[in-house]
Order: structure tokens, then C-alpha cells, then sequence
């Protein structure tokens, strides 16, 4: 008779570091983010919310030409953080600005983005996602990141609650109600068996939403975060990291000391 011997692993005490970035110039949600990321981070992940800085810009991305503006203070963001020891970065939010210019950057720090991540897991998790905007101008954005990354197939469709970003947690009994019966009429009318809150301001919600609704309900920070950890662990593990080659390919260094991307 053969016997098999288990063997416990030692517990790992490896920390690790996360920068999430809120694309802005502005810190009202900096707070509110921190003890929403570190309440759902592993216990060997250490989660920290910074804003951009620097200079006043907008307080929000969901125009175009704001998020254009906002994008060379994420790239110098995620080039300091590889700096001070950040294992990751997360740029928080749904467009998922800069998104290929920051793990262009990196050198071997992991990149997520809210949007990527949510709809990764929605394929695995169900057939048929919806997305909860808060506007209609947000819409086509969105949209061109559906296409982007794969999920036409899996995409029931977008319901908007006709709020701004910085309106999501000034009533929050208000934004329930609206986001509430949006995703009931994602699940019924458009046969959506995922609801993603599109929204990284939309946080807050998600839990009690999954209970009444009996579908999964993602937030899109907390989808960044779950995402960005396993490309963290992975990294640890097996040294995977983001390719070089290709799409992600790094700019000649000395190129770009010269353009003022990085100091010598």
C-alpha cells in the first residue's frame, strides 16, 4: 500500500506594494478608494491611492480631451512608482487611459486597468455581460474598449443612470436606486447574466446588488485589483511578466531621456 505525504508550505510573508491611480487632480475620492481597495486586497498586498499632481487639470475623465490631458502625468506616474518598489499599478479608471503606454514603460511591474480586468473575469464568469454607465457620453468610449478586448460576443449591452462621475457618491440611496433598476432591466430585457459597473466611482454597490439581483456584479476597481494580484503572483511564481516585444515593446532608453520621458 503506497502513501501519499502532504507537505504545508511555508506561509508566504512576501509583501507587496500596489499604486492605484486615480486619473485626476483631485483628491475627494482618495480616501473613500483606500479603504475600499485594502478591504478587499490579500493579506500579503498593501494597497496606496494617489491622485495626479503637479498642476490643475480636471477632476474627472469622462471627455476625451480631458483624458488626453491627464495622460503624460499617468506615464510619469507609473515610471516614480516602478522607482520607489511598487510591485503594480492600477489606473483607475473605465477607459483605461494609457493603459499600453504605461506597460510600455514599466520594466517589470504589472499594469491592470478597471475595464481590461472586469471583462476578463465577466467571460469566465457568465455568457452575457452588461455594462452600468453613468452617462450616455461615456458610451462610445467604452464601447471602442468592448471591441478592443475581445468581448462583442459576450456583450448584451450598455444602460446609463444619467450620472457624472462625481455624482455617484454625493446620494448614494439615489445611485442605488438607479443602478438597481438599470441592472434589473439589463437582466430581463437584454438577458445579461454579468452586470459591470462602469464606472470605478461606482464603488460601494456591488454586494448588496449581486444579493438582490443573484447575477455577479463587478466592480471595476475591485476587478482591477483581483486582476493586477494575479499578475503579481504570477510574476513571483513563474517571472511572467508584461512582453516586450511587440505592442508592448520599450522605447529606446536613450531616446527617451532625450524627449524627457526618463531622466539619465
Amino acid at each position: 500500500m503506497s502513501t501519499i505525504r502532504l507537505f504545508r508550505k511555508e506561509k508566504n510573508t512576501l509583501m507587496n506594494k500596489i499604486l492605484y491611480i486615480d486619473p485626476a487632480y483631485d483628491d475627494s475620492y482618495i480616501n473613500l478608494f483606500n479603504n475600499h481597495l485594502n478591504k478587499y486586497a490579500e493579506a500579503n498586498i498593501t494597497v496606496e491611492v494617489e491622485s495626479l499632481e503637479g498642476q490643475q487639470g480636471p477632476e474627472h475623465v469622462e471627455y476625451s480631451c480631458y483624458e488626453v490631458m491627464v495622460m503624460p502625468d499617468i506615464v510619469r506616474k507609473v515610471i516614480e512608482a516602478e522607482k520607489k518598489g511598487f510591485n503594480a499599478v492600477i489606473i483607475g479608471c473605465f477607459y483605461d487611459p494609457a493603459l499600453q503606454a504605461a506597460r510600455e514603460v514599466s520594466k517589470n511591474m504589472m499594469i491592470s486597468a478597471p475595464a481590461e480586468s472586469a471583462f476578463s473575469m465577466a467571460r469566465s464568469l457568465g455568457s452575457n455581460m452588461s455594462i452600468i454607465v453613468g452617462r450616455t457620453k461615456t458610451i462610445p468610449q467604452i464601447k471602442q474598449n468592448v471591441y478592443r478586448y475581445g468581448m462583442a460576443e459576450n456583450f448584451a449591452g450598455f444602460r446609463s443612470v444619467d450620472l457624472g462621475v462625481l455624482e455617484f457618491q454625493k446620494d448614494s440611496k439615489e445611485s442605488m436606486k438607479r443602478i438597481r433598476a438599470e441592472s434589473r432591466k439589463a437582466i430581463q430585457e437584454d438577458n445579461a447574466d454579468v452586470i459591470v459597473l462602469g464606472c470605478t466611482a461606482e464603488l460601494g454597490f456591488h454586494e448588496s446588488l449581486q444579493k438582490e439581483l443573484g447575477v455577479p456584479v463587478l466592480d471595476a476597481s475591485i476587478a482591477a485589483l483581483k486582476y493586477v494580484e494575479m499578475l503579481v503572483n504570477i510574476n513571483n511564481k513563474a517571472g511572467w511578466s508584461h512582453s516586450r516585444v511587440n505592442a508592448y515593446e520599450s522605447p529606446p532608453h536613450d531616446e527617451a531621456v532625450q524627449f524627457g520621458l526618463y531622466n539619465k
